[in-house]
């Protein structure tokens, strides 16, 4: 009795807390998100910036929507991060994927082709610059990370694996 109650209130947290997120979310202001998005990509990706990995960007759009966040942005670098609103005509390769697998991937948790294949990521678009953009992303080392967002990032995915665990429906053993 216990563990269904407990799954049942596994289930229920994974289902409410993103769609209880996207309404703050909604309400900042587009460039404040933009600038975050921005000084998070220069963290992360500033080994890849300073070694030329992301010269393929050059000119180009990829877009990124966080479905059960309602956050949908466009990205492109020149020598510094361009953050924009998503716009389906300009935007080369679109990825798609709900917060909680994002967040598996970015943590190294999962692999974004098993989600691929389980349709929980889609892939729209120019496929050839999806797979650059892919690959340039399993490439970050968790560890080169700044700490805090590194911690941040490694504490929800074990959270959110304890929550789908224990959201998976147990198999009744007969006495």
């Amino acid at each position: 009795m216990a563990n269904a109650l407990a799954a049942g209130a596994a289930k229920r947290l994974l289902e409410w807390a993103p769609k209880l997120a996207a309404k703050p979310l909604a309400v900042v202001p587009f460039s404040l998100k933009a600038t975050m998005i921005r000084q998070v990509l220069e963290q992360v990706m500033q080994e890849q910036a300073q070694d030329g990995e992301l010269d393929f960007l050059q000119g180009r759009q990829v877009a990124i929507r966080v479905t059960d966040l309602a956050l949908e942005f466009a990205v492109s670098y020149d020598g510094d991060w361009l953050i924009s609103p998503y716009d389906k005509s300009s935007a080369e390769v679109c990825f798609s994927a709900s917060s909680p697998s994002l967040l598996l991937v970015a943590s190294g948790k999962e692999d974004p082709d098993t989600l691929f294949f389980q349709r929980l990521l889609s892939i729209e678009g120019d496929t050839e610059l999806g797979l650059e953009v892919k690959n340039l992303l399993l490439g970050i080392e968790l560890e080169t990370m700044p700490a805090p967002l590194r911690y941040s990032v490694q504490t929800l995915a074990t959270r959110l694996q304890q929550l789908q665990q224990m959201a998976q429906p147990q198999p009744v053993v007969p006495h």
